[in-house]
């Protein structure tokens, strides 16, 4: 009642109290009045049988909402707001008398609260980011545990001060609050508040309504739909709130169980809402909740996880929400981490927690009278009922609890298809309503009506029936919200009028009156519990014999009903009460039913079957005939093997890391493997590593590697797993150089997170993946990258993931539908082609279930109501085996008790070694997930084979997780010679060992841990697994020890097919350290695909061949591995696998947007440095998949390194006919299923998509909303994943769970990758393949590709005398060199197709040039070596080091904006104008630079002087011209200077000024103006030297002033090219006086060193260029034997810019405008010196340069190709025009046509074309002779010379006519004159005159193909007279 602190009634208010009760009475909507004091809060202290049956509030109090104001659960009644009284105010945050009521706007107002009333704010629907400021009486407000508020109102409007508000109602249309809901005071008072220190007032804590203290804390599920079953987990979280709880307190519950009862039915508790709701954010108070303590219960006698539906849905007097919830206390997390089975499939009921053997469940909600469970229930109906609480109240049970079960799935499932319509209302569709109360009601009928008598009802299954329901009942509105149309669904049966309450029970009865009473309706006019009464009376008198479902429906209230639906069906309720049981529990049921032995019945039944008497007596018999041994029976020892309980646990993701990783920062690559607690799989992973060779190729050891070295990479994930990690990460801590790859193998398995389970102290192993990989250590080192490796990545793939998308690698890679990529040898056999070989219909099935089984089962199943099904399972399969055995054995007469399946497979066990020479024989699975029962299992088939006398023919083998292979001695014998192995010690240690063993393998475990399994395999028996546990991963997890590579014959079409990945690998035409930007993504596929280049077939198979993999490292000499070439770990797989999908309904890479990331560059690997045996045998594993897709579409490689085949590869083929492992080889294993699993895998939907394929991913996931599509069958493996990632989110079992806790978004770890491909694929040999490229590929960061080309044209050296022989000289001498001719020929390669440059010393023969080559060849053919780059490398923008930092400005000091443009100015008379240029000069570069004052105009660049003598820093400015090169250009000299102080400027176009700014941010540009952006690297170099010879001048002129000469400043620049990597030095070793013998070696050396030699060069002033030769690996001592040449220079020059003041480069010039200026200035009579014993490195960058010029048309749809030809045209003429400067369009023309101007020129070197002040490339065929036309320049002696042709390019005024007259020519040579425009043309032959030597035709005028506005250049050919 209106409840004082002490619970006592308060008196005084009572008149009120009972007032405001009466008021809301009358008010309701109800006809049938309610109970006055409904209202009243009574404390959760009331007795159970104070209760009042009907006490139930209508909609008007629904439940609170929490913070998202959902809505409420049942279909809300719809509210007409009152209209607003005629002009009074209606504006939002407005009172309805005009005050303003905001909170922002009054905070700071002083206001009239009078006593005893609080400030609180109020939320609008319409101001959602706003609080209205409301005086409420206290009173009226809860205290801090939700508890004591009075029912009703009274409120003060702080606007107007308007007083006595009695009514929220009234009050909120005051308010104008415009609600579409029921006003509730509850709903929309949110906030208290208070003032702050300065008086304001601000918003405080949330105001603790009853329940919202637990709903504010996490996100309604109700409402959110976040999962389709209550996880019990997620109760675990939870646990109690911190109120003490009073144990005892509450008589009539039986065994204080009310108590132990979770106080909710919400699926999700923080998990990430649906989006309507927090937007995936966790609501802030959910992590001090998650750690409170669970509840401090007494353990009751029975542990149940109570499945409790929570807080009622109405307001209930019996409810608190203090009742504590001790979920925690009863829920012993075992290895949970498979079967909390919630949602997990048939009706997944949440896990019960179970101590003896009886499951049971409270109901926490419950109305009227308790109802008593009868005794002996279990007994007389051979099933324990399993109740599934549906709508409204649930009435209490009481007397024997043992024997029900009461889940709230249905409920859920219910709540989750109420809220089905709020993804819609975000579009703005508020009219749609959820599905009704009474509808979900009737669709449950029509779906139990049509199961069949062997099916069980599935939750997923009727969510898709709700959801299409109500999209049916909802089209027209749906499709105004939705751009695709929905899919068409199969009509649901249903009225188009509502469906009412009164309605209900009549046609949920009709509906069921045709099932032949397998669904019974009870109908109750009062309440469940006599329904529930009489149902359990019908059950007792036998009448629901043949009834699976009752419904009980109680309709007699008018707005709601309650129903409940009760599954009595003995094998429904078995299955459905069994699938609540953990892993864990289920073993622990399991061993206690063995240890009691209660199993001794089902023996004694067993021996009744038997006509001859008890089987054992029968095999004594045998026995004693056969051998005469006295009989050892079995004893019932045998059956007590305790069970080993699997754990498994994992901790919350915390800290976030956000450095990315920087490849180039590490020198090598390690690793970690971590895997499951295996021994099998430890040592298969053992010995993949071993025999793959990385750990040689890593150069982590030495030959011979030791099986204890590679021990130290793997690590089991036991308990002693901590002190191995530890020394890892200390490991990474001290090589931060060290790339560690941490690899997580078979990553879904342990990912509990160790945080969660309160029990982890126990398990030191639960938890442990997660306390290890996801350590603040691992997360935080910049140097670890975590790779997650798993067949099923589900559980890695939900809302919260640490795993980027991008970060995923779907294997083997889908290359696009035309190309088969799996070996010509091998196909794929996944989980799709068993389905589809089955359907097919061709052969006999290769899945198949076992009816007779089945049969016995079910049978005994009734028989045995107690025993737990997977115990009858297993004994009576194990007496199946028994009886096949003795059957084939010679008593035929046991043929009757056993199946067919099972005879065959006996048979075959039996006779297959008979057939084979050698004795090969077949292996058969036995998968027993139970350990006891395995253990029960291998006794008795071990006894009855001693019996039998065959333990020479077959070996038994109980495989158990935690410890290794037992094999009889005989067998390891046999295995021994089949395999070719001396060592005496030799044991078979993992399963694919046992190849061709004859052998029965009793698989134990929960969960298979990653083991392969041989090639023997012929059938795997999958009879006993748990198939109550329907979850995808499970199940697929199975199924995946079934695929298999099998050997097939393939058409050789595929063989050309396969070429198509056959590209040139190694030579990549980039090599640049943009490499490091590669994703591991590109590992893995360039590795497979370098693989499919191997020229070896592999026939191995990834699951083995004929061979075990272990006999390679015997010390027998079959050489196993004959593959020699490509294979650096016989990793991935073979041939780059079309492979299916990590099991899902699609194949990858059917998308045609699939990335294709092969990268050539990778290159095939490198051999192995170790032998190879099977390796596939163990990279490869089996593969599974769900989606029924065609075999031509899946395909997969088989990936083997090994072609040997033994057993000797020369009996293989006699052997094919009668080996059986042989015929493996051809044929997959045959799987036996359970037929409820049977059901659910050969099951598709509409859309051909596999049943199995839309279960729940993973237990420790939970669907985000039922809401959600469907998966489709074509999704590709990655659509896939993106699907799981937005609808699933971890249970808080999960390690990833409190990932999002700060409601970041960015929350993916940047070095977390995930590895996904189907099982028995070849992951293992992937990853171990990942790692070879990613050493490679660091090794391939450290190198780089620079042209290694030999001089050209050497034999054409000048003839002469003179030559520099003081070849000790550091230094020039003046004098000698002055003496020295200059040598006019071009050495440099580059130049190979330039014309000849003649001069009078040479003597050419035409056969002395080779052919030209083709103009696209000339760059791809250049010849390049791969060199390591040396600590004195120039490098690109990739590169990144503690060093560079500040260099590069990458630094907190050297912000990117702190740099400065300044604009510089200087006239030069050539141009006609003033020439502007751009500085962007940085903060940290302006001490270079003189300013007239700071900040000022810039004035010039400093220069040093000629006298400085530092070793400190560069006297000489470098200037680099670039153009589309701002990341692959080496502008970081800082290693190359060694860190000496130098100025560097980058020349840069105007266009691309942005991004080298970005790029470079501390680096100086010089901006070219806007006129020269289509210019080429002639207009670069002219302005630099132009420029510099101005900068010159203001220098001298500014030093003067200090009293500085003008010829010591310091004169000279570098000019280098933007490729320039590195810089050499020869050391030669003089001897003799001449030094005619001498030794030289060649040096990597600083730019530093070559420059301060040079700069310290004595008379360095006199030399006009200086430069160095070209490096080449091939240099002959020749080269560098004279230390100087006076010869050309390219590349890197340094430029004197005093000397060459008058000698201009052309700024016109693209190409060959260095060889220009070379012949300039020596012309001018300069000196050109050449240091040959220094060399530059130049790497090969495959963009930008000269390759950012593209001709092309400026017609914009001519999509034909341009030729050089096309290039010039006749002038006026109809041509093409191109979009290219003219100057371009000329100098490609006369590259590669000017044959077609000068015909007497080809291959004519004695007759040359005399060119005129220019040097233009006429192609490699004809040559030139250059000549300077300057008064006083050095020219060639042409007096003996006739030329074949005379070139005028853009001639002076210094060419006259008499100049020309001094050359002679041949008759009919040719002219070519070449003018900007035809007047200058015709001016020009008028000023040479040149008609009277030169015949003109009209005709032989020409102009390049330039539009008028685009300038062309005319040209005029003539011939000589």
């Amino acid at each position: 009642m209106g409840n004082s602190y002490a619970g006592q009634l308060k008196t005084t208010r009572f008149e009120e109290v009972l007032h405001n009760s009466i008021e809301a009475s009358l008010r309701s909507n109800n006809l049938v009045p309610r109970p006055i004091f409904s209202q009243l809060y009574l404390e959760a202290e009331q007795q159970l049988s104070t209760l009042e049956g009907g006490s139930r509030v209508d909609n008007e109090e629904e439940e609170e909402e929490g913070e998202g104001g959902l809505e409420p659960n049942g279909p809300p009644n719809p509210y007409q707001l009152p209209p607003p009284p005629e002009g009074c105010c209606t504006t939002d945050g407005f009172c309805q008398a005009g005050k303003d009521l905001r909170l922002l706007s009054i905070c700071s107002e002083p206001m009239d609260v009078p006593a005893g009333f609080l400030l609180v704010g109020a939320k609008s629907p319409s101001l959602p980011d706003h609080l209205l400021v409301c005086a409420v009486d206290k009173r009226f407000l809860p205290d801090d545990n939700g508890h004591n508020a009075l029912l009703g109102f009274s409120g003060n409007c702080v606007g107007c001060g308007k007083k006595g508000f009695c009514y929220f109602t009234e009050f909120s249309n005051h308010i104008n609050l415009k609600l579409t809901t029921q006003p509730k005071k509850q709903k929309h008072l949110k906030y208290y508040l208070v003032r702050n220190a300065q008086g304001t007032l601000t918003k405080g804590p949330l105001i603790c309504w009853k329940g919202s203290e637990f709903r504010s804390r996490q996100t309604s599920a109700n409402a959110c739909s976040s999962s389709l079953f209550l996880p019990l987990d997620s109760a675990a979280a939870l646990a109690a709130f911190p109120s003490d709880p009073t144990p005892g307190s509450n008589p009539s519950i039986a065994m204080g169980a009310q108590q132990a009862g979770p106080a909710l039915d919400h699926p999700s508790l923080t998990t990430a809402a649906s989006p309507a709701v927090f937007n995936g954010k966790e609501s802030p108070k959910h992590q001090q909740l998650a750690k409170n303590h669970p509840a401090a219960l007494p353990r009751p006698l029975v542990l149940g996880i109570l499945s409790n539906p929570g807080p009622p849905k109405k307001r209930h007097k019996g409810w608190s929400p203090e009742s504590p919830s001790a979920t925690d206390g009863s829920y012993p997390q075992g290895g949970g981490n498979r079967a909390k089975c919630e949602s997990a499939g048939v009706s997944c009921v949440p896990p019960v927690g179970v101590v003896g053997p009886a499951p049971v469940t409270f109901p926490v909600v419950a109305s009227g009278e308790p109802v008593s469970v009868p005794d002996n229930l279990l007994k007389i109906c051979k099933a324990k009922p399993v109740i599934f609480k549906g709508h409204g109240n649930f009435p209490y049970l009481c007397g024997n609890l043992n024997d029900v079960v009461v889940s709230p799935l249905l409920y859920t499932c219910y709540q989750n298809a109420q809220s089905i319509s709020r993804a819609y209302e975000q579009c703005g569709a508020s009219t749609i309503q959820p599905i009704s109360e009474e509808m979900q009601l009737l669709l449950t009928v029509y779906y139990l009506v049509q199961l069949a008598a062997d099916q069980v009802p599935l939750m997923e299954d009727l969510e898709q029936i709700f959801l299409r329901s109500w999209r049916e009942s909802h089209l027209s509105e749906i499709r105004q919200y939705q751009q695709a149309p929905p899919q068409p669904f199969p009509p649901v049966p249903g009225a188009a009028a509502p469906v009412t309450s009164a309605q209900l029970p009549w046609l949920a009865g009709l509906a069921a009156s045709s099932c032949n009473d397998s669904v019974h309706i009870i109908e109750c006019s009062y309440s469940l519990a006599e329904g529930l009464s009489e149902m359990f009376r019908l059950l007792i008198e036998g009448k629901l014999a043949k009834t699976n479902y009752v419904v009980i429906i109680c309709a007699c209230r008018n707005t709601a009903i309650d129903s409940c639906i009760a599954v009595t069906g003995k094998y429904q309720a078995r299955i459905l009460s069994e699938s609540l049981l953990s892993p864990a529990e289920y073993q622990r049921e399991v061993h206690y039913e063995l240890v009691t032995g209660k199993v001794d019945s089902l023996g004694a039944f067993f021996s009744t079957l038997c006509p001859d008497g008890d089987i054992d007596i029968l095999l004594d018999k045998f026995h004693q005939e056969s051998q005469g041994c006295s009989s050892s029976s079995l004893t019932a020892s045998s059956v007590t093997k305790a069970a080993a309980l699997d754990v498994s646990g994992a901790p919350v993701c915390t800290s976030e890391c956000t450095q990315n990783l920087d490849l180039g920062s590490f020198e090598k690559v390690d690793f970690l493997i971590c895997i499951p607690p295996s021994e099998v799989t430890y040592q298969q992973t053992l010995f993949r590593v071993w025999h793959s060779g990385v750990l040689l190729e890593l150069g982590l050891e030495k030959e011979p590697v030791t099986k204890q070295r590679v021990e130290q990479y793997i690590l089991k994930l036991d308990a002693e797993a901590q002190t191995k990690f530890k020394a890892f990460l200390q490991n990474s801590f001290q090589n931060p150089h060290t790339l560690f790859v941490l690899i997580h193998d078979h990553a879904h398995w342990g990912l509990v997170s160790a945080a969660h389970n309160v029990y982890s102290q126990s398990d030191p192993s639960v938890g442990l993946v997660d306390r290890l990989l996801n350590c603040r250590e691992v997360k935080e080192a910049p140097n670890i990258v975590t790779l997650h490796v798993t067949s099923f990545p589900y559980a890695l793939q939900t809302q919260h993931t640490l795993i980027s998308p991008y970060n995923e690698i779907h294997w083997p890679v889908s290359y696009g539908n035309g190309v088969d990529l799996y070996h010509e040898n091998k196909k794929y056999f996944g989980l799709s082609e068993f389905i589809e070989s089955t359907l097919s219909g061709h052969s006999l099935p290769l899945l198949r279930y076992d009816s007779s089984f089945e049969a016995m089962v079910t049978a005994l199943g009734k028989r045995f109501p107690r025993l737990h099904s997977a115990v009858i399972r297993t004994l009576v399969l194990v007496q199946h085996y028994a009886a096949a055995m003795m059957a084939v054995s010679g008593l035929p007469q046991m043929k009757n008790h056993t199946s067919v399946e099972t005879l065959e497979i006996a048979q075959n066990l039996l006779n297959a070694p008979k057939q084979c020479p050698s004795g090969h024989g077949l292996m058969v699975l036995l998968r027993v997930p139970c350990s006891s029962l395995a253990a029960v299992a291998y006794e008795r088939l071990a006894h009855v084979r001693a019996r039998l006398a065959l333990e020479e023919h077959f070996e038994i083998i109980l495989g158990n997780p935690g410890s290794g292979i037992t094999v009889g001695k005989h067998f390891v014998k046999r295995l021994k010679t089949w395999q070719k192995i001396e060592d005496a010690e030799w044991r078979p240690q993992t399963y694919l060992e046992l190849e061709g063993l004859p052998c029965i393998l009793i698989f134990s475990g929960m969960d298979p841990h990653g083991e392969s399994l041989p090639r023997s395999l012929r059938y795997c028996d999958l009879r006993l697994i748990n198939s109550s546990c329907l979850v995808r991963t499970a199940l697929e997890q199975e199924l995946g020890l079934a695929a298999y590579f099998v050997s097939s014959e393939v058409s050789v079409e595929k063989e050309a097919k396969s070429k198509a990945l056959e590209s040139d690998g190694e030579k990549l035409s980039s090599t640049d350290n943009e490499d490091e930007e590669l994703g591991a993504e590109v590992c893995f596929e360039a590795g497979s695909a370098s693989e499919k280049r191997s020229p070896v077939k592999r026939e191995r198979s990834c699951s083995q061949d004929s061979a075990s993999s272990s006999r390679s490292s015997k010390a027998s000499g079959s050489a196993l591995c004959s593959e020699t070439s490509a294979q650096p770990s016989g990793t991935p797989q073979g041939e780059q696998a079309r492979s299916p999908p990590p099991c899902g309904p699609a194949e990858e890479g059917r998308g045609s947007g699939e990335k294709q990331w092969l990268r050539a560059g990778q290159g095939p690997p490198a051999s192995r440095l170790a032998p190879q045996p099977d390796c596939s045998s163990w990279t490869g594993q089996r593969s599974l998949q769900l989606s029924v897709t065609s075999s031509s579409q899946l395909s997969s490689s088989s990936g083997s390194t090994s072609v040997s085949t033994v057993p000797a590869t020369s009996t293989r083929v006699p052997q094919a006919s009668r080996c059986s492992m042989a015929k493996a080889c051809q044929q997959p294993p045959i799987v036996f299923l359970p037929k409820l699993v049977y059901d659910v895998v050969m099951s598709t939907d509409s859309s051909g998509l596999p049943k199995a394929a839309s279960l729940l991913p993973s237990p420790l996931v939970m669907w985000a909303s039922s809401f959600r599509p469907l998966l489709s069958k074509t999704m590709t493996s990655t659509e896939q994943s993106l699907y799981y990632r937005q609808w699933t989110v971890p249970r808080p079992s999960h390690m990833d769970y409190g990932n999002r806790a700060e409601g970041r978004v960015d929350s993916f770890h940047p070095r977390r990758l995930l590895l996904s491909g189907p099982p028995q694929i070849g992951k293992t040999g992937a990853y171990l393949q990942f790692l070879s490229i990613l050493c490679r590929m660091l090794i391939r960061l450290t190198e780089v590709d620079v042209y290694d080309e030999e001089e050209i044209n050497a034999s054409l050296r000048e003839e002469s005398d003179w030559h520099y022989l003081q070849l000790s000289d550091p230094w020039p001498d003046l004098e000698l060199f002055q003496k020295m001719p200059f040598d006019y020929i071009i050495h440099d390669p580059k130049y190979e197709d330039a014309s000849l440059i003649c001069s009078h010393h040479q003597s050419i023969k035409s056969e002395d040039r080779g052919m030209s080559r083709k103009p696209e060849d000339l760059y791809v053919r250049r010849q390049t070596a791969r060199m390591r780059l040396s600590k004195y490398a120039a490098y690109n923008t990739y590169h990144h080091c503690e060093q560079c930092l500040l260099y590069m400005g990458f630094h907190p000091r050297y912000q990117l904006y702190e740099s400065t443009l300044h604009a510089f100015a200087f006239s030069y008379s050539m141009l006609g104008e003033e020439i502007q240029l751009h500085f962007i000069i940085p903060k940290s570069k302006e001490h270079h630079f003189v300013f007239s004052q700071p900040g000022g105009q810039l004035e010039s660049m400093r220069l040093p002087l000629v006298t400085d003598k530092s070793q400190e820093y560069i006297k000489s400015p470098t200037f680099t011209p670039t153009t589309g090169r701002h990341e692959h250009g080496l502008f970081n000299l800082y290693h190359a200077m060694d860190g000496a102080s130098h100025l560097h400027v980058l020349v840069v176009k105007e266009y691309e000024m942005a991004i080298y700014k970005k790029y470079w941010p501390n680096h100086i540009m010089l901006v070219l103006p806007s006129i020269f952006n289509s210019a080429g690297v002639g207009a670069a170099h002219f302005l630099i030297k132009e420029l510099s010879y101005h900068n010159l001048e203001l220098e001298r002129n500014r030093q003067e002033e200090l009293g500085i000469k003008p010829q010591d400043i310091w004169p000279f620049i570098v000019i280098s090219d933007d490729s320039c990597v590195m810089w050499n030095a020869v050391d030669v070793d003089c001897s003799g006086e001449r030094g005619r013998e001498f030794s030289w070696s060649e040096r990597n050396v600083s730019l530093k060193h070559i420059m301060q030699h040079i700069e310290a060069s004595p008379d360095i002033t006199h030399y006009a260029l200086i430069g160095m030769r070209k490096w080449a690996s091939k240099t002959r001592a020749g080269q560098v034997r004279e230390p100087f040449s006076r010869c050309h220079v390219h590349d890197f020059i340094i430029l004197n810019v005093d000397l060459t003041q008058n000698v201009q480069y052309n700024q016109n010039r693209f190409t060959c405008d260095d060889v220009d200026f070379n012949l300039r200035v020596h012309s001018a009579g300069l000196l050109l010196c050449r240091f040959n014993r220094f060399s530059v490195m130049k790497k090969q960058i495959a963009v930008g340069g000269h390759r950012s010029f593209h001709i092309t048309s400026k017609v914009s749809d001519s999509s034909a190709a341009i030729v050089p030809a096309q290039y010039i045209c006749a002038p006026d003429s109809k041509h093409t025009f191109l979009a290219a400067p003219a100057q371009l369009l000329l100098e490609k023309f006369l590259q590669y046509h000017s044959h077609r101007f000068f015909p007497l020129s080809l291959k004519n070197h004695s007759h040359p074309v005399l060119s005129v002040d220019c040097y233009l490339n006429l192609g490699s065929q004809i040559s030139v002779c250059y000549v300077s036309s300057r008064p006083h320049s050095l020219n060639v002696n042409c007096s003996e010379l006739r030329f074949s042709g005379l070139l005028l390019y853009l001639c002076d005024s210094f060419v006259g006519a008499s100049f020309l007259k001094q050359f002679h020519f041949l008759k009919g040579a040719t002219l070519c004159v070449i003018c900007q425009d035809r007047n200058s043309l015709r001016q020009t032959v008028v000023r040479l005159e040149l008609e009277d030597e030169w015949q003109f035709r009209l005709r032989d005028e020409f102009q390049t193909a330039n539009a008028k506005e685009d300038r062309p250049l005319f040209f005029l050919t003539g011939r000589h007279i």
